[in-house]
């Protein structure tokens, strides 16, 4: 009875014009004393209930598998999905299978599947693309049962989702002098002490995280605390790179957006200097670690984390830069920043990573090139902060919608 609830439940607005229709003419006909009017009644409505007897009597045990040809691709890229319908109950009538995803991935796929045996399966592909990133589900489906007379839509939910991660798209960089690409080069082995012998090394208590290898032996059985070395060099050479993503920094709106080229420019300076052997550690205007620590140079295939931390990147509504963020592991690395606007309240942020040293190198996005009022009211309205940053020891290039970001790269070399 459950079945056939469902079924009567799931009729369609033909099949209940066809029900109301049959019960008015066999109420028309006994009122009448038409019979044949009666018999005509009887035979309408009798159509959508025998649909939906039909239908209930079906048992359909379906199962849904898919499968992307790429979980993870770039903005553009199209992606194949294969779908598997395994029928594990008996022989099934049409269906009408529907995948759901976003509208940024286009319009739902569709598909007609012809009667399955019993345990037998079929299988079709679709395809995908975005022009914008970010992470997206693949699912739920949806199978609906399609009789012959189009009377009722049985449907049947599926709980499966698959994540498609598109990330944003990279420019090729050329090869540039950095003033922070000594560190770390070589044979890959940690530098000499300082300067003397062991006993004159200078340590610091261990911290959640440090290189076991760098652990200082005869300083941490004197004071009985664990103590590790601070003046070994970087085993390979390192970046931190820094993507401003705040509201406030950035103009326009969408994928031609001022922040949308800040993150393009980030994934095409962490991708380059990851090919370089480069360890990339990426950071967010809030602090926030976009790459779960620093990334292995000495492998490449392994800079998926940092991009698919960038594709996800959200625009942050904060004033001002984090800086409670920078430490030590700053001073002996390379330092890039992609910057959108700024102003005396980043000061601060600024005077932080002077005082703590190392190479720095500043992309400014020249903001207000870019369509759009500014996010947070005319007090927010950009200076021009290339030349400040250079007075101040950086070196820095504007980058602008209607150049090339190689270009910008290439100018930080001079």
């Amino acid at each position: 009875m459950r079945p056939m609830r469902e079924a009567l439940h799931a009729l369609t607005a033909r099949g209940r014009g066809f029900l109301a229709a049959g019960v008015t003419a066999v109420l028309c006909g006994v009122l009448l004393g038409e019979r044949d009017l009666v018999a005509i009644g009887v035979l309408i409505a009798a159509l959508p209930l025998a649909a939906a007897l039909w239908v209930s009597r079906s048992r359909h045990d379906l199962a849904v598998t898919r499968v992307l040809s790429a979980p993870q691709v770039e903005v553009g890229q199209a992606v194949t999905v294969r779908v598997t319908v395994e029928n594990r109950g008996g022989r099934t009538q049409r269906l009408l299978f529907e995948d759901r995803v976003p509208y940024v991935l286009g319009s739902r796929p569709r598909a007609a599947i012809e009667p399955v045996p019993s345990g037998a399966s079929v299988g079709f592909e679709y395809t995908l693309r975005s022009d914008v990133r970010g992470s997206f589900p693949v699912g739920p489906a949806d199978v609906r049962v399609a009789e012959p007379f189009g009377m009722l839509a049985l449907g049947r939910g599926f709980r499966s989702v698959e994540h498609l991660v598109v990330t944003p798209r990279v420019e090729e960089l050329p090869v540039i002098p950095l003033a922070g690409a000594q560190v770390g080069a070589g044979d890959h082995r940690p530098r000499a002490f300082a300067g003397g012998n062991a006993a004159d090394v200078t340590v610091r208590e261990y911290r959640l995280g440090d290189d076991l290898r760098r652990v200082h032996w005869r300083s941490t059985a004197h004071t009985g605390t664990l103590m590790v070395r601070r003046d070994e060099r970087p085993w390979q050479a390192r970046c931190t790179l820094l993507i401003d993503n705040r509201v406030r920094a950035h103009r326009g709106r969408g994928a031609g957006s001022s922040l949308e080229a800040g993150v393009r420019a980030g994934a095409s300076v962490a991708l380059h200097l990851a090919g370089l052997g480069y360890q990339v550690r990426m950071v967010s205007a809030t602090g926030e670690d976009l790459g779960h620590g620093w990334h292995d140079g000495a492998a490449i295939l392994n800079t998926r984390s940092l991009l698919a931390g960038l594709a996800m990147l959200p625009a942050a509504p904060v004033e001002t830069l984090a800086t409670d963020w920078i430490d030590e592991t700053v001073s002996s690395t390379l330092f890039i920043a992609v910057l959108g606007a700024v102003d005396e309240s980043d000061h601060p942020f600024f005077a932080r990573v002077g005082r703590v040293g190392g190479a720095t190198y500043g992309l400014v996005l020249d903001v207000d090139r870019w369509t759009g009022a500014p996010a947070a009211g005319p007090e927010h309205r950009s200076t021009p902060v290339t030349p400040w940053l250079r007075t101040i020891g950086w070196k820095a290039a504007e980058v602008r919608p209607d150049a090339p970001l190689a270009a910008a790269w290439q100018d930080l070399s001079r």
